[in-house]
C-alpha cells in the first residue's frame, strides 16, 4: 500500500475526490447537453451546467446568492427546500440559454438529500436528464 493510497481512506473529501474522478471518465458535457454539477458544503449548496468542449460554464447558481438568500421555508428541512429552490431557479435560468436537456454529474455526493432535492428542482424547472 502507497502512502497516496492511505491517505486516500482516510480523508473523505479525498474519497468524494476519488469517485467524481471515477464518475468524470464517463460523463462528459457538450454545448447541446451540458453537464450539470453539484457542490456540496456544509450549509450550501451550488450548481453549474458546463460546457466540457469548450472549459466554459454557461449557467451557474448558489443557495447563497442574492435570489435564494432571503428564501425562507417552515419546513423541518429547510436545507433540502432550499436546494430544491436553487434547482427550480438554475433549470429556469437554462431554460432561458436555450438549454434543455443535461447530463447530470452528482460530483462523487450520494444521490440522497439536497443532492437529489437539487436535482428534482431542476426536472421540476424543466431540465431532461
Amino acid at each position: 500500500m502507497t502512502a497516496k493510497s492511505s491517505k486516500l481512506r482516510r480523508s473523505r473529501r479525498l474519497q468524494r475526490i476519488r469517485r467524481h474522478r471515477r464518475v468524470r471518465k464517463r460523463v462528459n458535457g457538450s454545448a447541446e447537453r451540458p453537464r450539470l454539477v453539484v457542490f456540496r458544503s456544509l450549509k450550501h449548496m451550488e450548481g453549474q451546467l458546463v460546457d466540457d468542449d469548450l472549459g466554459r460554464t454557461l449557467v451557474g447558481i448558489s443557495t447563497r446568492s442574492a435570489a435564494l438568500r432571503e428564501f425562507e421555508t417552515e419546513s423541518r428541512n429547510p436545507g433540502v427546500e432550499r436546494a430544491r429552490a436553487a434547482g427550480r431557479m438554475l433549470a429556469d435560468r437554462a431554460r432561458s440559454e436555450g438549454i434543455s436537456t443535461v447530463v447530470f454529474d452528482r460530483g462523487g455526493y450520494q444521490y440522497h438529500g439536497r443532492v437529489q432535492a437539487f436535482a428534482e428542482g431542476a426536472r421540476e424547472g424543466g431540465l431532461n436528464f
